[in-house]
Formats: structure tokens, sequence, C-alpha cells
């Protein structure tokens, strides 16, 4: 017997779900490339995670090397870039597709770089704004603009439109 929810969810209700899962893939891959780009500069791997683990640790969380405090830096990641992966699904919808989708995710990536860097935690968590690296982190948020873009191929089949 077919459950009486089954086939209930509506595009509404999909689109913020698709994009928190893209939101997901993408922060995954830009705090993969932070992570290697900051090996390659010889320092730690989780520098970036270490640094966003600032804005509850203030500069103890600060260190090379993954740290209890690290976790929390990832999840703040993962929560705040999952949330704004809902956010991009919800406001385009079926609105853009292909290349003109691609670049509202690389323009929404970059936007929220320059508006959380050069705004948000300038006040918020100072030491983020401070000591990231600029230009790796303008591409990881590249990075995670173009996988958001790919949040319809989350929605199930009959709510892609």
């Amino acid at each position: 017997m077919p459950s009486a929810n089954e086939g209930t969810v509506t595009h509404a209700s999909s689109l913020p779900l698709a994009g928190l899962e893209a939101g997901t893939l993408g922060v995954l891959a830009m705090l993969a490339w932070l992570g290697v780009s900051a090996a390659w500069q010889r320092r730690s791997f989780w520098t970036a995670a270490n640094l966003m683990a600032s804005t509850f640790y203030g500069d103890s969380a600060i260190h090379s090397g993954f740290a209890s405090s690290t976790f929390s830096g990832l999840a703040l990641y993962f929560s705040l870039y999952g949330a704004l992966g809902s956010l991009f699904a919800a406001l385009i919808r079926a609105r853009a597709r292909g290349a003109r989708l691609l670049l509202a995710g690389l323009l929404f990536g970059v936007g929220w770089y320059y508006l959380s860097f050069a705004v948000i935690w300038k006040k918020a968590s100072p030491l983020v704004w401070l000591l990231h690296s600029e230009r790796q982190t303008v591409l990881g948020h590249c990075i995670y603009g173009g996988l958001l873009a790919r949040f319809p191929r989350f929605l199930r089949r009959e709510d892609r439109g």
C-alpha cells in the first residue's frame, strides 16, 4: 500500500532541498580546493576551517593542523553555504538554464565572497577577514558557485520543469 505522503513534495519545497544539496557539494569542493592550495603554500590543509573556527574561539583556533575547534569551523562552512545554496535555488527557480545558470552561480558565489569578506567577516570575525588568502578564496567561491548551478540535477524528474 503506498504512503499517503508519497508524491506530495511540491516544486516549491524541492527547490531549497536541491539547493541545499548543491550548496553542500559546492562547499565540500571549495574546502578541498582551499585545503590543497594551503598545502601548496606550506600551510595547514585545515587553515580555512581553523580561520572560520576563530569566529567562536578567537585566536586560539588559529594553529596548524586539525583540532577539536576545527569541527566548529567546518560546521559553520557547511551550514552557512548549504543555506546559501537553498537561497540560490529558491531565487533562481527555472529562470535560467545552461550557461546563464552557470553565470548566475558564479556571480552568486563571487558576490557572496565580496559581501561576506568585505562587510560581514570584517565586523563579525576580523581574523577571518585579515588572515584569509584572497586569490585562493575567490577561486574557491567560483568553484562553489559553479557547483551551485547544478542544483536542477538534484530535483526529482517531475520537478525539473
